[in-house]
């Protein structure tokens, strides 16, 4: 399977500002075969420094001053990245509750909707079925601030914030759940999308309460507790304005059908 993304970004820097971008797909190789980033800063070019993060994902840090810049991140994929082995400390560390993910304000509530318990294989995908029947997707809603309780009361929001709900719930259920930002080819509309992975048997499971795309043609960018983790863009240090981004995520041929009941790894 071959699948090609990419994105551009118009950010306006205001004053002298530390960036952390988290665009390119996870390190992967050698399933990536091309891969280019290009930064200009009021069209000169400027570099970044890589950096490795979790679960084999990418930053580029740089330092700039006041001016135009301009991302420019292209990606071709083929075939798919061996399965990582799984250590205890990771298990263990996406059972607790974070910033956007209040898994422990939402304890009676998913013990009363779920009274299965995490011995059930098939309970990440009821969850994200549950998650997909309260609420109703729209588009540019939810606030950045917005948690999974938040989302849950508000009965909408967009693709991070069906993740924050469904992540949540699986932990106050004792399934060691995290959030993953991916390209994601046939999304509609298009842009950068949240899923979440959640522990079973051994293996990290995907699942996507919205069904806007299928599973198996995903690409991993980030990986982490919540969106704190996962931001494609993050300014320190500065003052910054997005003026305009726009992604793209397509695959070579047609589109893979999706069952979203089958069991379903990002790789």
């Amino acid at each position: 399977m071959r699948r090609h993304v990419g994105s551009w970004l118009h950010v306006q820097i205001h004053t002298p500002a530390r960036l952390l971008l988290q665009i390119a797909v996870a390190d992967h190789s050698p399933a990536v075969t091309t891969e280019s980033l290009v930064l200009t800063l009021d069209g000169v070019a400027v570099e970044a420094t890589e950096v490795a993060a979790p679960h084999r994902g990418r930053w580029h840090l740089l330092e700039v001053p006041p001016g135009q810049l301009l991302v420019d991140y292209r990606a071709s994929i083929d075939g798919v990245a061996a399965e990582p082995v799984v250590a205890v400390a990771e298990e263990m560390s996406y059972l607790r509750a974070s910033r956007y993910a209040e898994s422990d304000k939402l304890y009676a509530l998913a013990r009363e909707e779920f009274a299965g318990g995490p011995a059930d294989p098939s309970l990440p995908s009821a969850v994200a079925a549950w998650v997909g029947r309260r609420l109703f997707y729209l588009s540019g809603w939810s606030r950045p601030t917005d948690g999974a309780v938040d989302t849950l009361l508000a009965g909408q929001g967009v693709c991070r914030d069906f993740a924050h709900l469904v992540t949540a719930v699986l932990r106050a259920l004792d399934v060691p759940a995290r959030t993953v930002a991916v390209y994601a080819p046939g999304l509609t509309p298009m842009d950068f999308h949240s899923v979440v992975e959640a522990f079973v048997d051994g293996r990290w499971l995907t699942v996507d309460a919205t069904g806007l795309a299928p599973r198996s043609s995903l690409v991993r960018i980030s990986t982490g507790r919540d969106s704190t983790d996962t931001a494609f863009l993050s300014s320190y240090r500065g003052e910054i304005s997005m003026i305009d981004q726009v992604v793209t995520a397509v695959i070579d041929g047609d589109l893979p059908c999706e069952d979203h009941s089958a069991p379903i790894q990002l790789r």
